[in-house]
């Protein structure tokens, strides 16, 4: 027998799942973006799991006691792993629309008008300030600051 013919009859084992993946992607890059979904998805589905849990009470049947735990930190968690995936959660504000996406939708002349209209009803002025201490007084004669 030749050695073509002796690597051709080795039996080859079974490959895994991993395996298998590895031989279809033959670009680091590709094995790396499948394997970084992979951990978001691990990621996403751990905080989902540990959000739903802080929102509902399990049967005292099951023995596990409840836990008393903020919330905050894992739901921003989970909504930047959604982000990644290109989701975005908004709130409902009281017109419909998104809370903090309601000017999304105006196109810049609307936005003009609208601060146009703005300042003929209520003119207004702000002025920022980044140095302290400042005293506002109006008219009359100057206050003096007090002595040290």
């Amino acid at each position: 027998m030749t050695e073509e013919a002796k690597k051709e009859t080795k039996p080859t084992k079974p490959k895994g799942v991993l395996g298998k993946l590895k031989d279809s992607l033959d670009d680091k890059e590709e094995q790396l973006a499948i394997f970084s979904t992979f951990v978001r998805l691990g990621i996403l589905i751990w905080s989902g799991g540990i959000l739903t849990l802080a929102y509902i009470k399990l049967p005292p049947a099951l023995g596990i006691p409840e836990q008393k735990l903020d919330p905050t930190f894992i739901a921003s968690v989970f909504t930047g792993v959604l982000a990644t995936f290109g989701v975005q959660a908004t709130k409902k504000g009281s017109n419909g629309n998104g809370g903090g996406a309601a000017g999304a939708n105006i196109s810049k002349a609307d936005m003009e008008y609208l601060i146009k209209k703005a300042s003929e009803t209520a003119p207004a002025q702000t002025i920022r300030i980044e140095q302290a201490p400042v005293t506002l007084q109006a008219g009359g004669t100057p206050v003096t600051p007090p002595t040290k």
